[in-house]
């Protein structure tokens, strides 16, 4: 039986609000949640598998402060209400450490919403706000056979919440997906990165709480929060994406 124990950081790039933040605190928890889900789902699926995972969390806006590589076998960058193209000094520094981490070969590299974008930019593809619109709540993604055979479903339901989008994919990526509003769903290197645009991470309650704040301060117009509350509570392939995080790290060590 394998019994790895993964060291994984999570970079906060932002923090939750109202009842979410009420419940976790921050999404470093949430995300550690996700993953422990993804963890007992593998072990379900593969008998030889007994994961042990020791997540721990860094503020990257308020107090940018960093993990050292040397003490960790993953980083992952959470999403985000900030923008990944801007130059605010916090998301410079977020660059380039993905930077240094693209440049290493040990540590891998997970990217959720933002994060997907932040990996985008550090491996200089343009990111920018998108010419069709928001994506919100549960939206089906149409998978290529690399995202079928990493997430194990034939079409992927996921909580969007993001108008920013990675527009072309870096040399050497591989496609996992792509919907009619954003092209570029997930992002895939054997052995070094995963990403995804959505949130596997969001329940139903965390998007309406996201949707109703949004309608109130006027961001989203009365059609498209009354649609997203339409598809807040279908089902979706959070644990699904949860468990290819999984996987992925896991498959260095499985093949070492």
């Amino acid at each position: 039986m394998i019994k790895p124990s993964l060291r994984i950081a999570v970079l906060e790039c932002d923090e939750p609000i109202g009842r979410t933040k009420e419940k976790y605190g921050g999404y470093g928890n949430l995300f550690k949640e996700l993953l422990n889900n993804g963890a007992k789902r593998v072990a379900e699926q593969d008998d030889d598998v007994e994961l042990g995972l020791d997540v721990t969390k860094y503020d990257v806006v308020k107090h940018e402060v960093y993990p050292d590589l040397e003490n960790i076998d993953a980083v992952l960058l959470t999403g985000s209400r900030y923008n990944s193209y801007d130059n605010d000094p916090w998301i410079l520094k977020l660059v380039e450490f993905t930077k240094k981490v693209l440049a290493q070969q040990r540590v891998l590299l997970i990217g959720v919403c933002l994060g997907h974008q932040i990996v985008g930019r550090a491996m200089g593809v343009k990111v920018a706000l998108s010419d069709r619109g928001w994506e919100v709540s549960v939206t089906p993604v149409q998978l290529t056979a690399k995202g079928k055979d990493l997430f194990k479903v034939e079409e992927l339901a996921i909580h969007q919440m993001h108008r920013d989008i990675v527009y072309e994919f870096p040399q050497g990526v591989e496609s996992l997906g792509h919907s009619p509003r954003c092209e570029v769903q997930g992002m895939y290197i054997k052995h070094r990165l995963i990403t995804v645009q959505g949130h596997p991470e969001f329940s139903g309650d965390i998007v309406a709480e996201l949707l109703d704040s949004r309608h109130e301060r006027g961001i989203f117009d009365d059609a498209m929060y009354e649609d997203g509350m339409k598809r807040v509570r279908k089902p979706h392939d959070g644990i699904a994406v949860g468990a290819a995080f999984i996987r992925f790290l896991l498959e260095r060590s499985k093949n070492a």
